[in-house]
């Protein structure tokens, strides 16, 4: 046991010394175009492209707004998942929606206005394209610039996830949390690991993190009380995953 803990804290600390490719290449590349505010705000509630009869939101049969092409993705040993509701295929807007599985069904836990790709979403995700990867992921790793609030999967703090100065002002803070989307990714491993195992050109990168107030180059971003609930509720023992994309991707 004690063997693993060092490989792991190896390979964490390998994945921190190449942080700066990371961020280039990753979710933040380009944020130097970056709108609008830091849309700190903790958003409580069904913002645009949330889902749909919301008033039901505990025992819920399955996760509402998605359709048998995406549930039947999600592991059955996942008990958490975290729906994010793309507005259209086309627009940086949607809404996260956290769901924990008991013995009644899926109960709603909590809900966030956000933001995802600045082009919108796509079934293809390649480098560069500024859309977000429509699929269900696994959420392992987790990390950021502020020190661990709590989070239950394994954190890397470290002031690499600081973007460079370059990029724009109000999107200094958008890695003081992060949660890795297991998109084209070592799982296991941080967030700042550069490994893209399907290739660069698929992309990759993917993280959940805080917001600026508009799209991104492929994340998905949220208020930073939103980031510091969902580290403190993913639990790898529930098996998280991540389920995304624009609506009429989601309800196939």
């Amino acid at each position: 046991m004690g063997s693993m803990r060092t490989a792991g804290s190896a390979i964490r600390t390998a994945a921190v010394a190449a942080a700066g490719l990371v961020l280039l290449a990753g979710c933040g590349g380009g944020a130097s175009g970056g709108e609008g505010g830091r849309g700190d705000g903790a958003g409580q509630g069904k913002g645009s492209g949330g889902p749909a009869h919301d008033s039901a939101t505990t025992h819920l049969r399955d996760v509402p707004g998605v359709g048998a092409t995406l549930r039947d993705r999600i592991p059955s040993g996942s008990r958490q998942v975290v729906a994010v509701y793309g507005k259209n295929a086309d627009s940086a807007s949607s809404t996260v929606v956290f769901y924990e599985k008991g013995a009644k069904g899926w109960d709603k836990k909590g809900s966030w206005p956000a933001h995802n790709g600045r082009h919108g979403w796509t079934l293809d995700h390649h480098e560069g394209d500024k859309r977000s990867p429509v699929g269900v992921f696994t959420l392992t790793d987790a990390g950021g610039v502020l020190a661990d609030p709590g989070a239950k999967l394994p954190y890397t703090h470290s002031a690499a996830f600081t973007p460079p100065t370059y990029w724009s002002k109000n999107t200094r803070h958008d890695f003081d949390y992060v949660v890795a989307v297991n998109y084209n990714r070592a799982k296991g491993t941080s967030p700042l690991d550069p490994a893209r195992p399907e290739g660069e050109a698929k992309g990759g990168g993917i993280w959940l993190h805080m917001d600026h107030g508009s799209g991104t180059s492929g994340c998905v971003s949220i208020s930073k009380s939103g980031m510091a609930a969902l580290l403190r509720s993913l639990d790898p023992a529930q098996h998280p995953v991540v389920v995304m994309g624009d609506w009429p991707h989601l309800s196939k």
